[in-house]
């Protein structure tokens, strides 16, 4: 006998309606302008809509074979999102939200320099900023 809640979602199809609904939800008209418009997705957003009480419980369930491909391709959905608000005004929460999925905004660099002999490897930026003194 297992113990524990059971599965939210049977199949990867009645999980992907779920998720179609939560981004058609997103979608309004703009009364100013007469134009389709989209408010921006979220990971929690994302949660929420399909009924998990945390990020966490939507990654567990990411971890799942069946639901790895369809989740995943709803996350990238999101992210999608929050790039294309980059180009918009205000892009700040779109950066903060790209940096959390992974993305960086500064270029990182790997040497590996042989100094008598012994291999030493340096990680990040060695650069110095116009404002440091030599």
């Amino acid at each position: 006998m297992t113990a524990g809640r059971p599965p939210a979602f049977e199949s990867a199809d009645e999980l992907q309606v779920k998720i179609d609904l939560y981004f058609k939800s997103l979608e309004y008209i703009d009364p100013e302008t007469e134009r389709e418009r989209m408010d921006p997705a979220t990971i929690t957003g994302l949660a929420l809509a399909l009924g998990f009480c945390s990020r966490q419980s939507m990654y567990d369930y990411e971890k799942k074979e069946k639901f790895t491909y369809t989740i995943k391709n709803a996350r990238l959905r999101v992210e999608n999102s929050y790039e294309q608000h980059l180009f918009g005004k205000s892009a700040g929460g779109a950066i903060f939200g790209l940096k959390n999925m992974g993305w960086s905004d500064k270029q990182e660099i790997e040497s590996n320099v042989t100094v008598s002999g012994n291999p030493v490897i340096i990680f990040g930026d060695t650069s110095k900023k116009d404002n440091e003194e030599e």
